[in-house]
């Protein structure tokens, strides 16, 4: 195991091109299973989250080669249909191979996956989906084992809360489900429109996209397709907020300001200067930011994958600020580490209330998450002295080359082995 050695002070300046989106690269990868040969996916980030979803793939019989940032996956005519936990148990987009076994083989068992620790993150809405498709679905010794041996049928769905996960589940299995799928209160990030477009290349007929419903009309079959991953909105917002965050001076290539919007409008009443561009976007930053309430919601609302950021970035603010979690319920566990930092931050439930202090006092802390790892490394960037973020395995899952871009930005951060790490 590693830890970063984050030296504070510096001010991040320069550009840094943020690759295709970890969110949706995942769930692309799942997509191909449902057809027989070759997908050639594009601007696939270098993260051991792609890592982990080839394994699946290739244990179900896939062919998974990667050449650079393109990820080609050739599908054979017969896959398998199971997952177990020990695949499964790092990744929790891994559920969503889910959708395209039951739609193809008219069978999945797949283990109940893991991942971050930020929440209770049920599955009722993607069993009870398939469930409304035809499908018998129990939950088993830790496995999801769903039947459809003579095919799913389309149905009218309604989603309890615009969940991704769910969301993309469904759509993927309706896309071979025999009729018409309407799947109401779907999620609508970037990533959701990213795999309906990839869908449609593949042969699927789906309307509504980018709206909160989807209908879907079943095809026989699927072709393989070639396909450009999104840009990460959630990788662009934090060197949005670094930039800000540090009094720097950055600019995104690649990143997508219309995907950003509430975030750059928040880093803008903080006192930043945000310049857009078709190219990408630049956020500037001179002096002490403003603290800035915000409240998380589903897209296009403020991203909680972008909280522990925004937590951060309140916390060297000027003013007093409150953050609302509406997403995740456990996401402000990282709290404790950055008050380890310095940070005045206290918790009521779903609430977060930061006063700032005009700097932080560097300490060794831990990454409970991938989000709240990239969020601490911000704030060891504007504490004094060395901070020590053990559990950068977390930031790898979503980061490429984290401390390479930091450091081409004029930080100074070192990897290193971790001698504190053990195993229980």
């Amino acid at each position: 195991m590693e830890r970063l050695r984050v030296t504070g002070g510096a001010s991040l300046r320069g550009e840094v091109r943020v690759a295709g989106a970890k969110n949706s690269a995942l769930k692309l990868m799942a997509a191909s299973l449902l057809a027989e040969g070759s997908t050639v996916l594009h601007d696939v980030p270098p993260i051991t989250d792609v890592k982990y979803m080839s394994g699946v793939l290739r244990w179900l019989g896939a062919n998974v080669r990667r050449d650079g940032g393109t990820v080609t996956v050739e599908v054979p005519e017969a896959i398998g249909h199971s997952a177990p936990y020990s695949l499964v148990r790092r990744l929790r987009a891994s559920i969503c191979v889910l959708g395209p076994l039951l739609a193809r083989r008219g069978a999945a068992d797949v283990a109940l996956p893991g991942g971050d620790a930020i929440g209770s993150r049920g599955l009722g809405m993607h069993l009870a989906g398939l469930e409304k498709l035809g499908a018998d679905v129990s939950v088993v010794h830790g496995l999801v084992v769903a039947r459809a041996p003579n095919g799913l049928t389309g149905a009218n769905i309604w989603l309890d809360f615009p969940s991704v996960g769910a969301t993309e589940n469904l759509l993927m299995a309706a896309t071979l489900a025999q009729g018409t799928t309407v799947i109401d209160n779907v999620a609508r990030e970037p990533e959701i429109v990213d795999i309906c477009r990839m869908l449609v290349r593949m042969g699927a007929k789906i309307d509504g996209i980018g709206s909160s419903t989807l209908r879907i009309e079943g095809v026989q079959g699927l072709s393989p397709a070639e396909h450009t991953t999104v840009p990460d909105r959630i990788v662009a917002g934090t060197w949005a907020i670094a930039a800000v965050m540090t009094r720097g001076d950055v600019t995104v290539a690649n990143g997508r300001a219309d995907h950003l919007e509430i975030v750059l409008d928040k880093l803008s009443y903080a006192g930043a200067t945000v310049d857009t561009a078709d190219e990408g976007l630049r956020v500037a930053m001179s002096d002490r930011p403003d603290a800035v309430d915000v409240v998380t919601l589903p897209y296009p609302g403020f991203p909680t994958d972008l909280q522990p950021m925004v937590v951060a970035l309140n916390a060297v603010a000027v003013g007093t600020a409150m953050v609302t979690e509406n997403v995740y319920e456990a996401r402000f566990m990282f709290v404790n580490e950055l008050a380890r930092l310095g940070a005045d931050v206290r918790t009521d439930g779903h609430h977060a209330v930061a006063r700032g202090r005009p700097t932080l006092s560097a300490a060794p802390v831990v990454a409970p998450d991938i989000r709240a790892g990239a969020g601490l490394v911000l704030a060891g960037l504007v504490a004094e002295g060395e901070t020590l973020v053990s559990g950068v395995h977390h930031i790898d899952r979503g980061y490429p080359d984290f401390v390479g871009q930091l450091n081409a930005l004029g930080a100074e951060v070192v990897r290193e082995p971790d001698p504190d790490h053990f195993e229980a």
